[in-house]
This record gives structure tokens, C-alpha cells and sequence, in this order.
């Protein structure tokens, strides 16, 4: 058996958090960029232009790129190798609040939905772990801002609305979306499994490799029919109009029930802050 050192994985969370926060990935930079060059729309340039000046200032300055930074949501590999003689979520919790509390990130987190009540350190992180094969800790954490997360939206399709009642979900999510979350946005789409599985693709979708195309020849097609789609609304960069609304659209899906099509819609702006560590066991 191997494990990880306690003080090493809060210290490697909280850095993470600091880092998704003022370090945009430059898959998405350059997505911009490419956008940018693209556009006819000189409002639509001055836009793409302003947010990629705005990512610069970020990491040069070590700020956050956006003054919400974002729920903490992290997604765990566990190797089955792996043994923890300490409490794996609390050490993921004190490294998150440890990342916000030392990069001076906002707290956005209230205690109780009803009641209001911050938290202060932006606390608890929501996680979700899977077990994996090996002696690695597979760490993908993402910073989810309410102003798309808000816009996220999941319905129950019956089978005789097929694809095309898919496509009409997804392209409305986006119409009723417009501005709000601060596009050209990502969109991870979930399709299949059950109420709660397919909001999970969803997100998980979204930490997807920017530049990669799902496995399955149905979702690959999908994503790029898609993505046509969307930017042919002219919702544009910040909903100022222009072709630019999404940059990729990501699907996963999964079985389902005879009687069932579930499709969840999790959105992601251009703020797109994510980081990935992959930390290897030690001998006990």
C-alpha cells in the first residue's frame, strides 16, 4: 500500500485553487484569439480583445480573473493502491480554504441555502471521487461562478423526442442563457443515465481536455452540430452580437432507461478555471 502525505496534498489543493483563479488555460486563450481574428463584428473584436487583456493583467498581477471566483468543485481519482491514515475530504477542505483565504479569493459560499449565512472561507468543496487502478491521486478541481452555473439547466425528454428534442433543449438553455453567463461560454451536455447521472456527465463534460472530441461517434457528431448551432444564434461575446457565443461543446453520455432521455446543460463562461494535478503514492 502507498499513501500521501497529509501537509502535500493541502498544500498542492490550496495552490490549485489559487492557480485556476488567475491562470486561464491557454487552450482557452488561444480559442479566443482564433475568435478574435474571425470576427466581423468590431465590438465583438473589442470584447474577445478586453477579455484576453483582462486573463493577462490576471496572471501577470497574480489576481483573480473574475471577481467570482466560483464555488470549489473537485472531481477525485482514487488509485485502489492508495491508503489514507488521515480524512481525505477534510484534507481537501482545509486546502481549499487554505486557496481562498491566502489568495484573498471571495467567499461565496452561505452555510445553509435558506438561511444565508457565509461560511467565510468558502467552504465546503463539493467532490465526487472514483476509484481507479494504481497509486495516483488524479485532482481535477474547477472554480463554477454562479453567472453560468445559474444557467445551467436539466430536463427529463421522453424517446420520441430523439435528437432533435436534445438539440431544442440545448438551443434553448442557450437563447434563454444570453448574456448572463458572460459569454463565448463552454457547454458540457449530459445525456442519459438517470436525474442525477446526467447532470453529473454534464460537469464532468466540462473538465474535459479543451481541444479533444468524445469517443462516441453520436456525441462527436453532436458536439460539432452543436457548436454550429450555437454561434449561429449571434448572441456573441458578452451578448454584444457577433459569431462567437461558444467556444466548444463537450457531450458524455450514458445508458439509459427504456422509458427515459435525461439531458442536463452545465455551462461554463469564459473564465474557464480549472487545474489538474496527478500526485503518486509513497511507500508507507
Amino acid at each position: 500500500m502507498k499513501t500521501i502525505n497529509r501537509d502535500s496534498l493541502i498544500q498542492t489543493v490550496r495552490n490549485m485553487v489559487i492557480q485556476a483563479a488567475t491562470i486561464l488555460n491557454p487552450l482557452v486563450i488561444q480559442k479566443l484569439k482564433d475568435a478574435e481574428k474571425q470576427e466581423t463584428s468590431s465590438l465583438a473584436k473589442n470584447v474577445l480583445k478586453s477579455i484576453c487583456d483582462n486573463a493577462a493583467i490576471a496572471k501577470n498581477d497574480n489576481i483573480p480573473m473574475c471577481q467570482d471566483t466560483g464555488v470549489a468543485v473537485f472531481f477525485l481519482h482514487i488509485g485502489n493502491e492508495l491508503f489514507f491514515p488521515y480524512s481525505l475530504y477534510e484534507a481537501i477542505q482545509e486546502g481549499t480554504r487554505q486557496g481562498y483565504l491566502d489568495g484573498y479569493l471571495r467567499k461565496s459560499v452561505v452555510a445553509h441555502p435558506l438561511e444565508r449565512i457565509n461560511t467565510k472561507d468558502n467552504t465546503p468543496a463539493i467532490i465526487h471521487t472514483e476509484l481507479a487502478m494504481g497509486d495516483t491521486l488524479d485532482i481535477c478541481f474547477a472554480a463554477k461562478g454562479a453567472g453560468s452555473e445559474n444557467m445551467s439547466r436539466l430536463t427529463m425528454l421522453t424517446p420520441a423526442d430523439g435528437e432533435k428534442g436534445v438539440k431544442d433543449f440545448v438551443l434553448e438553455t442557450i437563447r434563454l442563457a444570453g448574456g448572463k453567463p458572460c459569454p463565448p461560454i463552454i457547454v458540457g451536455i449530459g445525456i442519459g443515465g438517470n436525474f442525477e447521472k446526467c447532470a453529473y456527465l454534464a460537469k464532468t463534460a466540462l473538465m474535459r481536455p479543451l481541444d479533444d472530441e468524445a469517443a462516441n461517434p453520436i456525441d462527436r457528431r453532436l458536439e460539432n452540430e452543436l457548436l454550429e448551432a450555437i454561434n449561429a444564434l449571434g448572441i456573441g461575446p458578452m451578448a454584444f452580437g457577433g459569431k462567437t457565443t461558444c467556444l466548444q461543446v463537450k457531450v458524455n453520455s450514458y445508458p439509459c432507461h427504456i422509458a427515459s432521455l435525461p439531458v442536463a446543460v452545465n455551462i461554463q463562461c469564459h473564465a474557464a478555471r480549472e487545474t489538474h494535478v496527478i500526485l503518486k503514492g509513497e511507500d508507507l
